[in-house]
């Protein structure tokens, strides 16, 4: 079940996902890094998987290495609709990273600022 439920992220299944959340699997589980499949789906730009997983209630703060949230790696890899989906279901914008040149103290705007992309500025000072 974990390599449908790690493949089925990082490919974007939706029909293998919404299997085995029907079957009770956990919509918050982690990898060996300590990723939800929300993150990781933000992270590789993945907009139905993420969409699928608000849909399912999965915790749209969790942090991993870094403390970077998905909503900071959906800014980081510029995936500008995915911020959209996370600030509109409600991510929590004031995370701020740690431990690492680049991302200790800084917020998901911060992060978006510092990269110059405009839109997802806009998104992450106006809430959408």
């Amino acid at each position: 079940m974990e390599k449908i439920w790690r493949d089925g992220i990082h490919f974007g299944s939706i029909v293998d996902l919404t299997g085995l959340l029907d079957a009770g699997a956990d919509v918050d589980s982690r990898d060996r890094f300590g990723q939800t499949g929300l993150m990781i789906a933000a992270r590789t730009g993945s907009s139905a998987v993420v969409r699928l997983l608000i849909d399912r209630g999965a915790s749209l703060d969790h942090t991993a290495k870094y403390g970077l949230s998905a909503l900071m790696l959906a800014v980081l890899n510029g995936h500008t609709e995915i911020v959209r989906m996370l600030v509109e279901a409600g991510a929590d914008r004031n995370i701020r990273g740690t431990g690492a040149p680049g991302f200790a103290g800084k917020t998901a705007l911060d992060l978006a600022t510092g990269r110059g992309n405009v839109d997802m500025i806009s998104i992450l000072r106006d809430g959408a």
